[in-house]
């Protein structure tokens, strides 16, 4: 698939999740403004319903209060007696006392003439004690009701003239609701929520799509570079043996002698091109088994070091050595670790400049050996640290194509390093030098 294309799918794939989600506010703020819309008619229409019926309410008590005072030939009368405590809950003061009986048929009678069919209780009360003086639930229909009422908790209420009052509480009356509904924020964190869930997973899909196809480049690189390192080898040793099978090359001994050595160094070329992608395949399969045992690390570095010598001969090789650890024993595999030392070496030398300068030192820190190999070559860019030991992964090099290879090397130091439970890191300058870190017990 190219490059081209996974950009136009994955540019397609943003826009329509996009469009999803903008689809779900959309009609997510539509829902709620039709359900603020419902929600506000209902809601006046409640108030009018409780306006109406606090005003029917209000004239029959007052209209109570006024036959009350009227068969006790009391003349006074009181202004607005009818005062509103609670939506459901109004008090009526009277002059002198009354009759429960005659009250509750007073009442029964005036919310009858205007149909009002709410079960009530009512109470009478004492001014002088504050204290009610007789309750009774009446019922005028069927509901079934809260009978906790104003026979339990009297109201601490003063009035400015000594007598009596009643009051009247409607229990199946519920107060209307003036809170907007609440289920909103409920609704919008549910939506986030899911939008959340849909974003991970595209985010994730982009970031597998990316990787799988960043790998496919690389292991695409790895087959070009894998065949033209075979076949440079293969290609010289034919042409050798060609040479070595003419009747004369017998006697030209210098002759014989060269092609046979260009046999030998061709032929190790191909042995550890072979062997790299042997340590690939048994890190893929995890059956690496390391032989533990003491290793004398500064050994291992001198050896290393001897071994870079005589591999590149042509070269001059500048190798600083600063072995300053008091402990250089490490638990580790004697084949691995000098492999991976060795890599190191034979990238600084790959990657460096026409003069070849290397420093290795070594310190204890915690019971730890501390490996530090820094090379003055062209460094290593700022956005490619992060991947240098990525499987396959090579450094862009520009219009350098001079220096071959998998990709395989720094993966098998970190491979390396984290099998025998230490640690490693890089840090560089960008063509000036580059330090690898290792830590190793």
């Amino acid at each position: 698939m190219s490059r081209r294309l996974i950009t136009t799918l994955l540019l397609l794939a943003i826009v329509a999740v996009i469009g999803i989600v903008a689809t779900q506010i959309y009609w997510l703020n539509k829902a709620f403004e039709v359900k603020e819309e419902q929600y506000s008619l209902i809601l006046e229409q409640e108030k009018a319903e409780a306006k109406i019926f606090n005003d029917r309410i209000t004239i029959a008590l007052t209209n109570v209060a006024n036959e009350i005072l009227t068969i006790n030939n009391d003349p006074a009368q009181i202004f607005q007696s009818v005062k509103q405590i609670r939506p459901n809950y109004f008090t009526v003061a009277i002059n002198d006392t009354v009759h429960p009986y005659l009250l509750q048929s007073l009442l029964k009678s005036e919310f009858e003439q205007r149909n009002i069919k709410e079960n009530f209780e009512y109470g009478i009360y004492d001014c002088f004690t504050d204290s009610i003086v007789y309750g009774q639930y009446v019922a005028l229909n069927e509901k079934t009701t809260d009978l906790s009422g104003l026979s339990t908790e009297a109201p601490q209420i003063k009035w400015d003239k000594d007598g009596h009052y009643f009051g009247v509480y409607f229990p199946d009356r519920d107060p209307v609701d003036l809170e907007p509904p609440s289920d909103k924020i409920s609704n919008w964190a549910f939506s986030a929520i899911i939008s959340s869930i849909v974003f991970a997973f595209f985010a994730y899909a982009i970031f597998l799509v990316n990787r799988q196809k960043r790998l496919s480049e690389m292991k695409t690189d790895f087959i070009n570079n894998m065949t033209h390192e075979l076949k440079t080898p293969i290609s010289t040793i034919g042409l050798s043996s060609e040479v070595l099978l003419k009747p004369d090359i017998v006697e030209k001994p210098d002759r014989l002698h060269k092609y046979a050595q260009l046999i030998s160094t061709e032929n190790t070329r191909l042995k550890q091109q072979v062997d790299k992608v042997l340590q690939l395949a048994t890190l893929e399969k995890q059956q690496l088994e390391l032989k533990r045992a003491p290793i004398h690390i500064h050994e291992v570095i001198e050896n290393a070091c001897e071994s870079l010598r005589m591999t590149y001969q042509e070269k001059e090789i500048d190798i600083q050595l600063a072995l300053s650890a008091t402990n250089d024993t490490v638990n580790g595999d004697l084949v691995h670790i000098s492999n991976l030392i060795h890599n190191l070496l034979d990238n600084a030398v790959k990657y460096s400049k026409e003069e070849v300068r290397i420093e290795i030192s070594t310190s204890n820190k915690s019971g730890a050996v501390i490996i530090q190999v820094k090379d003055y070559g062209i460094g290593i860019p700022a956005k490619s640290l992060p991947h240098i030991f990525d499987k396959f992964y090579r450094v862009p090099k520009g219009n350098r194509h001079d220096v071959k290879g998998f990709g395989l090397g720094l993966y098998y130091v970190y491979e390396m390093v984290t099998a025998h439970d230490g640690k490693i890191s890089v840090e560089s300058e960008l063509g000036e030098w580059t330090k690898f870190n290792i830590e190793l017990r």
